[in-house]
């Protein structure tokens, strides 16, 4: 069999793999629209918090969903291990399994539950449908290690040979705090790896089994053909950056760096970062290595395939035991926040060299509220929300308002949505003026959003950006920083936690993004708009444009 590491020996049409390219595509897009659909919790059916890929038999990605990069640093590590444990020759069809743990099966933190399940073609394990969806539970947590964070699940059977094991499951069900929310959600996941199975069996029977077999592999070439063209096109050099980090969960800042060497059409990235911390910021390998592919994607060719192909000619390397490559006891679950600042440094390593193909900092944060509590019914219920900011601005247009950036591509749950199901009234949910920061193109602009409690609960916020601020290039200005507050003060978060009252106002406001080019380029129309759109006053314009 044809894996990632193999030369294609088999002819085939190109425009037979181009079609089989696409019914990949489609088929892990379609997983994840049934997995939204058939789910019950709102941060996967509203918020849309999961993805979706394809794995070969040998663990190599086939084809992921263009839903959220992070996750991919969910998957690349779970099927290595379970061809070790329990082994290729143990896997029946029908077999379904699960886990989330960043140190025993390559998740990168707990809520983010896997589902794995093998696809058998005439008796034979040819490949594997893979999902991951974020589960709004264990919340209310310690992050000093991973043992405070929730259930520690390696990949296990949760159905075997099609029959499902209810002491798992049970057991599973058991450490959670909305259990009826799990289930549910955990039997989308299942349908939505069935719809995988499905669609791969049609396409072999269409086309024989070794033709999409050659044709995943041709494709995971063409994947790294795309990407060292791309590399080979950066001038070779060694580029180096440095940026500061800080959290809700720290005191003061730390200092993150990458240095990037471009060789040929290969590429190596190495990074420096203080060691693991005592918070749950720390950063997995595998975590590590899906931000490094999307940014250096996202800055190479987008338009490359996102399989395994492309991961070949970059290499990866940074201390074990740092943040940025944790060990063993180290907290993960805002893992996402330090992944956030790696595609800045990358970014801004690029920026020397090419910088028409870089933005200027975006907000560098995963603004995120989770709120916990008890119903009249003594049932418990959870919300989680992640909230956008600024994107950078480009070197020839603005950055984007009020979004998801880089590692993150989930929706806000609708306000009716929200009020609806929990004791929340969503007061103002704006734009803040002037967030952006200046330039001959500006930068985007960042959210606040304001909560009021309607019932006592608990919450526990998490960002990026609070301290230092995200960097404009050649000549552009700051975005303007985030901050929490309630009731209008910003002192009474406890490692980001706080207990609400009923009446209580929680302030989230999200960082805005670094303008690109001196602001005294930027034309008079571009201005007259910004302050007629009330983006900023007119006395600000006059001082920032002048």
């Amino acid at each position: 069999m044809l894996n990632v590491n193999q030369e294609q020996t088999t002819a085939i049409n190109p425009i037979t793999v181009e079609v089989i390219a696409s019914a990949f595509a489609s088929t892990v897009e379609e997983m994840g629209e049934a997995l939204v659909r058939a789910s019950y919790s709102t941060n996967i059916k509203e918020r849309r918090d999961c993805s979706t890929a394809l794995f070969d038999a040998n663990g190599a990605m086939l084809c992921q969903a263009e839903h959220i990069p992070m996750h991919l640093g969910s998957f690349i590590g779970f099927i290595p291990y379970l061809m070790k444990t329990p082994g290729l020759e143990n896997i029946k069809p029908g077999d379904i399994f699960i886990g989330n743990d960043a140190y025993e099966g390559g998740g990168t933190h707990l809520p983010d539950i896997v589902m794995a399940s093998p696809i058998f073609v005439q008796n034979r394990l040819v490949a594997w449908a893979i999902n991951t969806a974020h589960h709004s539970d264990f919340a209310d947590r310690g992050h000093a290690h991973i043992y405070q964070e929730g259930l520690r699940i390696p990949p296990v059977r949760l159905y075997r040979e099609g029959v499902l094991q209810e002491d798992i499951q049970r057991l599973f069900l058991l450490n959670c705090q909305v259990p009826h929310e799990r289930v549910s959600d955990l039997r989308a996941q299942m349908a939505a790896n069935r719809l995988g199975i499905t669609r791969l069996n049609e396409l072999c029977e269409k086309y024989g089994l070794d033709t999409v077999l050659a044709a995943g592999a041709e494709l995971m070439n063409y994947a790294e053909r795309k990407m060292r063209l791309g590399i080979a096109s950066i001038p070779d050099g060694t580029y180096s950056f440095k940026d500061r980090f800080d959290s809700e969960a720290l005191v003061g800042e730390l200092e993150f760096g990458v240095t990037i060497e471009v060789k040929g059409d290969e590429m190596h990235l190495d990074f420096v970062s203080p060691p693991q911390v005592r918070a749950g910021l720390n950063v997995v390998y595998t975590a590590l290595l899906a931000t490094v592919y999307y940014a250096v994607k996202s800055i190479v060719d987008p338009t490359i395939l996102p399989n395994a192909g492309l991961a070949r000619p970059i290499h990866v390397t940074a201390e074990e035991g740092s943040l940025l490559r944790c060990g063993h006891p180290a907290a993960v679950d805002g893992r996402i926040t330090a992944c956030q600042r790696v595609v800045d440094l990358i970014h801004g390593a690029f920026a020397q060299v090419i910088p028409h193909r870089v933005t200027a900092a975006s907000n560098g944060s995963v603004g995120v509220a989770s709120f916990n509590g008890t119903r009249p019914d003594k049932s418990l219920w959870v919300y989680l929300e992640t909230i956008g900011g600024g994107s950078g601005a480009r070197w020839n247009k603005d950055g984007l308002d009020g979004v998801h950036v880089h590692m993150t591509n989930t929706s806000n749950l609708p306000v009716e949505a929200l009020e609806n199901e929990y004791p929340i009234t969503l007061l103002r949910y704006e734009l803040v003026d002037g967030s952006g920061g200046a330039g001959t193109f500006r930068g985007g602009m960042g959210l606040r959003r304001v909560y009021r409690a309607e019932a006592d609960c608990r919450v526990q916020v998490m960002g990026s950006r609070l301290i230092s601020a995200p960097w404009g290039i050649d000549g552009g200005l700051e975005g303007a920083r985030g901050y929490f507050s309630l009731n209008g003060n910003r002192d009474v978060f406890v490692d980001g936690s706080v207990d609400l009252k009923a009446g209580d106002l929680l302030e989230i406001v999200t960082p805005g993004a670094g303008g690109y080019g001196a602001p005294a380029s930027r034309g008079k129309t571009e201005v007259e708009r910004d302050v007629r759109e009330g983006r900023l006053t007119a006395g600000e314009a006059a001082s920032l444009y002048a």
